[in-house]
């Protein structure tokens, strides 16, 4: 299938879970572009796995791994990139992926998010005795900085990748000039 001609960088933003990695990968894929994960960016850095850096540094290491990192592929051409679920956090990513791409928030349920991540221990913030109260923690945190930034906003609940993808290449086709 020939890639589909959407010009420019998108960047996926959402919760741990909502399928960045997953949509991203089709996403670029589809439509040409060099797909890059921020987290597996650092993990190729630095050798070893985000939890480890969580364990080893603590967040606020971490968060600065990630600004960099945002920084550096923000300047790429033709890229999809999905970020970690806390980029958002430093107002300095979201003027970065604002100024650069489209954004496309993956908005998820809880519920959906919960049975995706369930058996993944490399979720240094799930890791609680409470994962669902975390969830609804970040989640109440973050969604306001999602979708202040967001170009797009797509529900990814009970979807196939196949289909939320198409879904989401048609509505960037009709929103994008």
């Amino acid at each position: 299938m020939p890639a589909m001609e959407l010009a420019g960088n998108f960047f996926l933003v959402g919760l741990m879970g909502a399928g960045k990695t997953t949509v991203g990968r089709t996403l670029a894929r589809h439509t040409g572009k060099t797909f890059y994960d921020s987290d597996h960016e650092i993990e190729r850095r630095t050798g070893v796995k985000i939890a480890t850096i969580f364990d080893i540094e603590g967040e606020a290491s971490f968060r600065a791994r990630e600004k960099q990192v945002i920084a550096e592929l923000c300047q790429m051409q033709n890229i999809v990139l999905a970020t970690g679920g806390g980029a958002i956090l430093a107002p300095e990513n979201r003027q970065m992926l604002s100024a650069y791409g489209t954004v496309i928030y993956l908005r998820a349920q809880i519920d959906d998010i919960l049975a995706r991540t369930k058996h993944d221990k490399s979720r240094p913030l799930l890791r609680t005795s409470d994962p669902r109260a975390k969830l609804e923690q970040l989640y109440q945190q973050r969604d306001p900085l999602y979708m202040e930034i967001a170009d797009v906003v797509m529900d990814t609940s009970c979807q196939n990748v196949n289909t939320l993808v198409q879904r989401l290449e048609q509505r960037l086709l009709t929103q994008l000039p």
